[in-house]
């Protein structure tokens, strides 16, 4: 299964130049360092959705822009079969030796000028897990489909099991992975303002 790493980042860098953006303006702009931008941009780093928000937002873009298949103004149907088939999209855990610990398999990616990025995420298990939180406007729906998660809310943290869902403002400082040594596939929804 193709990974969008390298889409991504080459997005991102044919956006800044097209802009006329220097990556340290960007960086002054998203509130991220110069090597956060460089690590995004050459695939070395594909890192949570906030910093990825913060760079949208530094670029003038929807999130979604640096997903987008097509521009399909219409409903998009995305078919159980075809989600298998469709290239997956993985974000380090903002641990210092960037392991992949979450897939994200984009629900709707033809759709144009959308403001939410429903996604079904398959979280790798970790028996130690390192994460840095991060916050970014708009609202976050999880609702867990198998096994275990913990999201970490401002100083709170709470366990969801299958069937379980919670919605949050995604402002304030969070964090979503398995619980220790578990896996999860949940379906996620985020709305990000523009």
């Amino acid at each position: 299964m193709e990974n969008q790493h390298s889409v991504i980042g080459a997005k991102i860098k044919s956006m800044r130049e097209t802009k006329g953006l220097s990556i340290e303006e960007i960086a002054e702009r998203s509130g991220l360092s110069v090597e956060q931008i460089q690590s995004i941009e050459t695939d070395q780093n594909l890192p949570s959705l906030g910093p990825l928000i913060k760079v949208a937002r530094a670029l003038g873009v929807r999130l979604g822009t640096f997903m987008d298949d097509s521009d399909a103004l219409g409903p998009v149907v995305t078919r159980a079969a075809d989600r298998e088939k469709q290239s997956t999209i993985s974000f380090s855990n903002g641990a210092a030796d960037a392991r992949r610990h979450m897939e994200y398999h984009p629900l709707a990616q033809q759709k144009a000028g959308r403001h939410m990025e429903p996604f079904i995420i398959d979280i790798n298990p970790e028996e130690t897990p390192e994460y840095q939180l991060s916050a970014h406007e708009g609202e976050e729906f999880i609702y867990v489909m198998q096994g275990e998660v913990e999201i970490v809310y401002g100083k709170d943290t709470y366990s969801l099991n299958e069937g379980d869902s919670i919605f949050y403002d995604s402002i304030v400082k969070h964090h979503v992975h398995g619980a220790p040594g578990k896996s999860a596939k949940i379906l996620a929804v985020v709305y990000i303002p523009f």
